[in-house]
């Protein structure tokens, strides 16, 4: 199932959660090498700790996670003020209550390749996006707004998902950093959910019973 899980429940899905922020160092620090912040096998900094959503892509024990993204209104605290402010221009303001930060989006390829053998990483990453989308939509969110290298934008593409570059900026890492426009609406979700083939919502809120497996029936890595 794909969640999203707020500050009152990070206790109740704190083993999945644990299991994210491992997932993090992983990919951030041990792969990517970005200057991130490490506890441990942990890589979580200033911004978990201010009640952040994380949209979770867990099984239905609570025991097992496959992906994730932190998400944060862009009214309060972000990275996107804090650190990217050079990655879109000055006259751009990003500060809405429709306009909502995602940041340290991850794929778990162990765990995903030991419960969904059948799909890729790549076609998992789509997979997410399209439950952010649905998220955004429930929740009065017109615009998504993410910092990411350039090679992974080809991967927004493949998810039929609606970018628009506002910037980008060096001195980050090894790469250069951009600074995406991510629309989400009616027309985005429809063309995201024809590209991938999905007949049915991928993100739960909690009063549905309805699984990501059913959702993803048919579908292939």
């Amino acid at each position: 199932m794909i969640v999203s899980v707020h500050s009152h429940q990070h206790n109740q899905y704190s083993l999945v959660l644990s299991q994210m922020f491992m997932a993090r160092k992983r990919i951030f620090w041990d792969m990517l090498g970005w200057d991130v912040t490490v506890e441990g096998e942990y890589e979580r900094d200033q911004y978990d700790e201010m009640g952040p959503v994380y949209l979770i892509w867990c099984d239905r024990a609570l025991t097992r996670h496959y992906g994730s993204m932190r998400l944060m209104p862009t009214t309060g605290p972000t990275l996107l003020y804090d650190v990217f402010r050079h990655t879109f221009p000055d006259a751009a303001n990003l500060s809405a209550p429709g306009i909502w930060e995602g940041t340290r989006m991850c794929i778990d390829e162990a765990s995903l390749a030991a419960d969904y053998p059948e799909i890729a990483p790549g076609h998992a990453f789509s997979l997410l996006l399209v439950a952010l989308c649905e998220f955004g939509l429930e929740n009065g969110i017109h615009t998504m707004i993410s910092n990411y290298e350039p090679q992974i934008r080809r991967l927004y593409t493949r998810a039929g998902a609606t970018v628009h570059e506002l910037g980008r900026a060096d001195g980050f890492g090894r790469h250069p950093v951009c600074c995406g426009a991510f629309e989400v609406s009616a027309n985005v979700l429809s063309s995201m959910r024809a590209r991938l083939d999905l007949s049915a919502p991928l993100y739960e809120p909690l009063r549905r019973e309805n699984t990501v497996s059913s959702a993803l029936s048919g579908q292939a890595a």
